[in-house]
């Protein structure tokens, strides 16, 4: 696939990944919390990927958080999120996959919005 199909796949994806969360909120009141995004980010990504606002990534291929929205759109990882999240990289050791429900994505996607670059 070439990349700029890989690229509207994504954000089609994000798009529908949106409605996903969207409906999450309107059913149950909720509204996402960046710092629960902040706190399952840590838990989970972490030991790989730099996932405050500034710093670099103690594997140095994996992408700062903080620089995400360069490379995707943010909204587009829901549904990367929601599927499960499974990336291998060169050299790097292979990501392991994560799952994530709807409530817990709003909070990650929320969290990383609040700290991308102007």
């Amino acid at each position: 696939m070439q990349m700029a199909q890989f690229f509207r796949v994504f954000v089609a994806a994000g798009v529908i990944g949106g409605a996903f969360v969207a409906l999450a909120e309107a059913k149950s009141g909720w509204a996402p919390d960046p710092e629960t995004g902040r706190a399952l980010l840590a838990e989970n990504c972490a030991s790989c990927h730099a996932i405050d606002a500034t710093g670099t990534s103690p594997i140095p291929e994996a992408v700062a958080f903080h620089e995400i929205s360069e490379r995707y759109p943010v909204q587009a990882l829901e549904e990367a999120l929601a599927e499960g999240i499974m990336v291998g990289h060169d050299g790097v050791p292979q990501m392991p996959e994560f799952r994530f429900d709807a409530i817990q994505i709003g909070d990650i996607v929320a969290y990383l919005e609040s700290i991308q670059a102007e």
